[in-house]
């Protein structure tokens, strides 16, 4: 992208970059040396990012990408056999479902481009974001029956309301390596582009987004689209609807959105995410983690 860049090129991070430019942010596995592989400091970081991603009123949408030739390989396996023996009898937050839950809680709309291969992780920590784009070099793996393990970041639940209930269970269950094609094919990417054109499309989503919606809009369109995929009738979804109309229809932005269109020029929108969601958001209760066995 042009533009000047805002922060240096990490953020003040050691395992993700953090850019941003022309309202975009992008942020950037950064651990090219393992293939990104996966670390609880990363989800940490990743976390702290997408705070400040929400906190930010310049950043209007965000891309997430992976440095060198892979998105990110799965969990960091360095440890051998040890890598996911958590403590029994101690209450165990899986840290890729914090990062996945966090991105699911995201104000700000995100692009994911998978520059080459995604693996377990790699996968599921991008279930929740809003659109996900793949180059030619991507490769993709739900391979945790392979490593004797099982689906977490919340998959279970994200999957299937992507790509249906059959290409959940034959991915996760099989754990086969698949290329970006059958990604296509099954609902689990957008677009496959040729390597050095998937940022750029990445970027023309971003941009789409940052030069012509309302922020505030944005941000309930997300939670909104999210949160009736759970509901059990149209009614929940039409009391959410007139609700939000009201509140929205009242807004400087629905004001300005009428007006820039008759006066055919482009909208400039006052409201913001930090100080001007309605009154009514959230309108879900928050979810604490109980632990199945607590200790």
């Amino acid at each position: 992208m042009s533009g000047e860049m805002i922060d240096d090129t990490t953020g003040g991070y050691e395992q993700i970059r953090y850019e941003v430019a022309e309202q975009v942010l992008t942020i950037t596995l950064n651990r090219p040396e393992r293939l990104n592989a996966f670390t609880r400091q990363m989800a940490e970081e990743l976390i702290d990012a997408f705070d400040r991603a929400d906190s930010d009123d310049e950043v209007r949408a965000v891309v997430l990408t992976g440095a060198g030739r892979g998105y990110c390989a799965g969990a960091d396996l360095r440890s051998g056999g040890a890598t996911f023996d958590y403590a029994e009898g101690a209450a165990h937050r899986d840290h890729g479902g914090q990062v996945s839950l966090r991105i699911f809680e995201s104000t700000k709309p995100v692009i994911v481009a998978f520059n080459g291969p995604a693996v377990g992780i790699g996968v599921t920590m991008t279930l929740p974001a809003d659109v996900r784009l793949a180059s030619t070099e991507a490769r993709f793996g739900l391979v945790f029956a392979r490593r004797g393990i099982v689906m977490e970041a919340a998959s279970s639940w994200f999957l299937p309301r992507l790509v249906g209930i059959s290409r959940a269970l034959e991915w996760a269950n099989t754990g086969r390596i698949f290329d970006a094609d059958e990604a296509l094919a099954g609902g689990l990417v957008r677009s496959v582009h040729p390597p050095e054109e998937l940022l750029p499309a990445a970027y023309a989503i971003a941009r789409e987004i940052a030069e012509n919606t309302a922020p505030v809009s944005v941000a309930l369109n997300r939670q909104m689209l999210w949160r009736m995929l759970g509901a059990d009738h149209p009614m929940t979804a039409h009391v959410l609807d007139s609700r939000a109309v009201q509140s929205r229809g009242t807004s400087e932005d629905a004001k300005e959105g009428v007006t820039s269109f008759l006066e055919k020029r482009p909208a400039r929108f006052p409201d913001r995410v930090s100080a001007d969601m309605p009154d009514f958001y959230p309108w879900w209760p928050a979810m604490p983690f109980r632990p199945l066995n607590p200790g």
